[in-house]
């Protein structure tokens, strides 16, 4: 409308301007003063207005329309006061300036790793009971950040707004819209999130907001979900969606009597005393007890610590030690102090067991109990040394035992031996008793056999002597025999032949020879015997001759 005006004006101002040429001189000078007028009364009415490309333009009526309703500040139906559409980059024409009023607004940016939090100047008021505007469905941003459609047809609630901005660069109404930018949500891993959500519907049988601060829900109902957030970052309204952060990594809680990490660090002396545990044995004796707890969250179970201790730190603590210590204190009341100290592993065993049953019930998994030292010097120090000594007493008497066991049984051992040589022996000679028995019968067998041969060999003889003897006669059978004896045993028979002559007949002589050599060689075999060539018969042999003298 403004464009027409203007170029109506500009055509009535050329059509006096070419009618002032054809006038009089004196109407030529007021006809075109009358064209300038109507050239920049057109002019003024048709204004131009420039959007910069990093900018938006809001459009302020402030004249010619009516009033907005009291509950509303930005215009629809072209009321006076923001208008709802605004302007985007480049130049527009028609916003005279008695009537609009054009500002102009750097876009909105939301940077990586930031959410931008909406809140709405305008719209439907939120329905009873709701702090929050129900979150706008996926994939329908661009028509919530519309303010003609947020105000118009889709419905927008006033207040603050359960949708978020995302990284990116949004043409928003700031006139309707307040943004905050806050950093995204983070889940490190090795934790998770846990969900309370301010938004969405009541789980059924919760008449109110006030009885699901701590109640376990399903994802997009009101109250705590027990879907836990896995390691990743989320784009959530902070405001809407409070995340607390639980650590599932193991953790190890030590309890000391002023030592370590968990003492020193204390913040006073209460919690320091708090991590101590001194015990009572049912025979009287306190003493403390070094105690470590090694336990873990379960994702699944993180909403579980949310909903009965809120967090991981401080509520889960002031819980654990709470129950460690009665644990100890009543597990110590049924012993006596020195069993305790003796059943130290035993301890361990009973304190895991009631430690997770105690402790489940708050999503907690226990995971190991050990025990350290228990007692010190100062309260356990007697009772321990006359164990010790006693100990030492039964060791010594163990240790002789063990000696008295061990020389009974080298004496076992040494008789034992002794019955093995005894054996030995005795099987060696009944064995050599056998093997002489063998011998002699052996011997005799042989025996046997020698005289059998000599028995067959003589008769022999006989038979063959008795044949000569028949073939040549007696007598030259016998000096054959004897010649035969001559020669085998070498007998030397001259001298005695000569000696003999024929007085005593060669046959007598030769007899004579064969016997003297027959008793040299037998008396030369017995010992103390003369030696060959002497006459054992001459006692007294004569002395050698003396050499003569000159």
């Amino acid at each position: 409308m403004g464009v027409v005006l203007f170029l109506f004006a500009l055509v009535l101002a050329v059509a006096l301007l070419v009618g002032a040429t054809k006038a009089p001189a004196a109407v030529r000078r007021p006809a075109a003063f009358l064209a300038l007028v109507i050239i920049i009364a057109g002019a003024v009415s048709t204004p131009v207005v420039y959007v910069g490309e990093s900018e938006l333009g809001v459009v302020v009526k402030t004249a010619l329309g009516k009033a907005l309703p009291p509950d509303k500040i930005i215009a629809t139906s072209g009321e006076m006061g923001p208008q709802a559409k605004v302007l985007s980059p480049g130049w527009h024409w028609g916003y005279v300036p008695f009537i609009y009023k054009v500002e102009t607004f750097p876009v909105t940016r939301i940077e990586a790793g930031e959410v931008g939090i909406l809140q709405a100047n305008d719209g439907k008021p939120l329905p009873t009971g709701e702090i929050y505007a129900p979150e706008w469905a996926s994939g329908t941003l661009e028509k919530m950040i519309d303010a003609e459609h947020f105000l118009g047809g889709g419905g927008g609630f006033r207040g603050p707004q359960s949708t978020v901005l995302t990284p990116g660069v949004y043409r928003l109404n700031p006139k309707l819209f307040t943004v905050k930018t806050v950093k995204v949500t983070n889940i490190a891993p090795a934790t998770v999130g846990v969900v309370k959500s301010n938004v969405g519907d009541l789980p059924p049988g919760v008449a109110g907001a006030s009885g699901v601060a701590m109640r376990l829900v399903d994802q997009g109902q009101r109250g705590l979900w027990r879907q836990q957030l896995d390691p990743r970052q989320y784009y959530l309204n902070t405001d809407a969606y409070e995340v607390t952060v639980i650590n599932t990594a193991a953790q190890v809680v030590q309890y000391t009597a002023h030592k370590g990490n968990e003492g020193k660090n204390a913040k006073s002396e209460s919690e320091a005393e708090e991590r101590e545990i001194n015990v009572r044995s049912s025979d009287g004796f306190t003493f403390p007890v070094d105690v470590r707890v090694e336990y873990f969250i379960e994702p699944q179970n993180a909403p579980t610590v949310v909903a009965t201790v809120r967090d991981d730190k401080d509520g889960l603590q002031r819980v654990l030690n709470s129950a460690v210590r009665a644990i100890f204190r009543n597990s110590a009341e049924g012993i006596k102090a020195l069993e305790y100290v003796q059943q130290r592993s035993h301890q361990e065993k009973i304190a895991l067991e009631a430690l997770r049953k105690d402790m489940v019930r708050y999503g907690l998994t226990i995971q190991a109990v050990r025990i350290g030292n228990v007692g010190d010097q100062e309260s356990l120090g007697k009772l321990l040394e006359t164990q010790t000594n006693r100990a030492i007493a039964l060791e010594e008497q163990t240790t002789l035992q063990e000696q008295q066991r061990t020389a009974e049984q080298r004496k076992a051992l040494s008789r034992t031996t002794q019955e093995a040589e005894e054996e030995k022996r005795l099987a060696t000679a009944k064995y050599e008793v056998t093997i002489a028995e063998e011998n002699k019968q052996k011997k005799l067998i042989e025996a046997e056999g020698e005289a059998k041969g000599i028995e067959i060999r003589a008769e022999a003889q006989a038979k063959a002597f008795t044949a000569i003897a028949t073939a040549i006669g007696p007598t030259n059978a016998a000096m054959l025999e004897l010649l035969k004896v001559v020669g085998e045993r070498n007998i030397n028979i001259t001298p005695r032949v000569f000696v003999g002559g024929a007085s005593g007949g060669s046959g007598a002589a030769l007899v004579g020879t064969m016997l003297d050599s027959l008793t040299a060689r037998d008396e030369a075999m017995v010992p103390g015997a003369a030696p060959p060539g002497v006459n054992p018969r001459i006692t007294n042999p004569d002395p050698p001759p003396a050499p003569a003298k000159r």
